[in-house]
């Protein structure tokens, strides 16, 4: 069995697709997914990580991330779309939120590599990790006077600091620098990567 880490990524736009898997195919074993359906056809306990674009005209990746964890599947997933995030994704279940374009392969190595770390944590660290993440998101996106007043927000708020505090002694000795970033009040190394990645047209809803 080999030791090298698969990634699915799904797009509907081919180029996309294709280039992503170009940039990792190096480091990774690569499955390619064009649509939805094609991705839940190919997902399965081989795949280790999911690149799942948001808006796709089969099956969303709303709908295909929901499939995934229905399923048990025990894999990370970073949505990697042009839909800016709203509070809506904290009903979502992903593990990264990434705003396409993505430059360079670097950033989007960075993104995989940080999501294959956090495969060999607990569920209440990778529970933190994505909220973690989405708080990041949204704090990109949102002034702090409208944070405050959604309570879903709040609510993910109240959650955090109950899982820093629970979690606190186990996490400053893992060697993981998204994982103490999060303890010292500081983005997480994927959601950072949104900062570089402002689209200049208006943004995409999603279907």
């Amino acid at each position: 069995m080999s030791d090298v880490s698969t990634v699915l990524i799904v797009d509907d736009e081919h180029a996309i697709t294709d280039l992503h898997a170009r940039w990792l195919e190096d480091s990774y074993d690569i499955k390619k997914a064009y649509n939805g359906t094609e991705a839940l056809e190919q997902i399965d306990d081989s795949v280790d990580v999911v690149l799942l674009d948001r808006r796709m005209p089969d099956r969303s990746g709303r709908e295909v991330l929901g499939e995934i964890r229905e399923r048990g599947i025990d894999c990370r997933v970073a949505m990697v779309t042009a839909v800016e995030p709203d509070f809506d994704i904290l009903e979502l279940g992903f593990d990264d939120y990434i705003c396409k374009p993505v430059s360079d392969p670097e950033q989007l190595w960075e993104v995989v590599a940080s999501l294959e770390t956090r495969t060999a944590y607990d569920s209440q660290v990778q529970e933190m990790m994505a909220l973690s993440s989405k708080r990041a998101a949204l704090e990109q996106r949102k002034d702090p006077d409208e944070l405050a007043e959604n309570e879903e927000y709040t609510a993910l708020e109240t959650r955090l600091a109950t899982l820093r505090n629970d979690l606190s002694d186990t996490a400053m000795g893992l060697d993981d620098d998204d994982l103490h970033a999060e303890f010292y009040d500081r983005n997480t190394a994927g959601s950072k990567l949104m900062q570089s990645s402002e689209r200049d047209d208006a943004p995409e809803t999603e279907e």
